[in-house]
Formats: C-alpha cells, sequence, structure tokens
C-alpha cells in the first residue's frame, strides 16, 4: 500500500509558476511509475505528465508540453511538478498517482493503483 500526499497548489497570475510536489509513503517508491493528472470542475481526470521508473522516460499531455517538467527524488520519495508560463486553463484539482507495474512513463490513467487527494491549482486571468 502506498500513499500519497499532494502539496504546492494555491492562486497564481497567468504566466506565473507553482511547483507541485507528491510525497509517498513506503520503501518501493523507487520501483513506482509516477504521473500527475488533473481535473476541471465538469470535466474528466486527464493526463498531464509521467515519468517511469527510470527518470529518462517521462511524457507529457500536448497542453502541456514545453510548460512543464516531472522529476523525481527517489531518496526522497517525493515526485515533483514543475509548471510554468500557467494559464487559466490549467486552472483544476491536480492529482498524482502511482502505478506498480509499469517500468516506463504512464498516460492512461486507468493503469495507475494509488492516488493522492488532490492539489488545487488556480489561474487567474
Amino acid at each position: 500500500q502506498v500513499q500519497l500526499l499532494e502539496s504546492g497548489g494555491g492562486l497564481v497570475q497567468t504566466g506565473g509558476s507553482l511547483r507541485l510536489s507528491c510525497a509517498a509513503s513506503g520503501r518501493a517508491f523507487s520501483a513506482y511509475a509516477m504521473g500527475w493528472f488533473r481535473q476541471a470542475p465538469g470535466e474528466e481526470r486527464e493526463f498531464v505528465a509521467a515519468i517511469g521508473v527510470s527518470a529518462g522516460s517521462t511524457a507529457y499531455a500536448d497542453s502541456v508540453k514545453g510548460r512543464f517538467t516531472i522529476s523525481r527524488d527517489n531518496a526522497k520519495n517525493t515526485v515533483y511538478l514543475q509548471m510554468n508560463s500557467l494559464k487559466p486553463e490549467d486552472t483544476a484539482v491536480y492529482y498524482c498517482a502511482a502505478d506498480r507495474l509499469s517500468l516506463r512513463a504512464t498516460t492512461n490513467k486507468g493503469q495507475y493503483d494509488y492516488w493522492g487527494q488532490g492539489t488545487q491549482v488556480t489561474v487567474s486571468s
């Protein structure tokens, strides 16, 4: 069992930056592929970014490519999402997720086994 706790959300103006963190419990963190998803009101939860067991495997949604960067620090059991050049359409609850089985970055939310409670990101225009 893995518990995930997101932090770092908040209110920011258009063009600003935020860094989200997701701290994981347990000793197997380095063996999990990790992902970030987001859900805006009335919308489906959508893929944002993912990182494999090896940090060399990453994937991004087209809408965030070039603006967001996912990274992981296995010594701290933490995955990060650096978000730059934020836009109002990035406003959503952001969720961290862990995939027990995949080695590479996984874009399919159905493959993730554990989810955090989410952190709100609001971008004002």
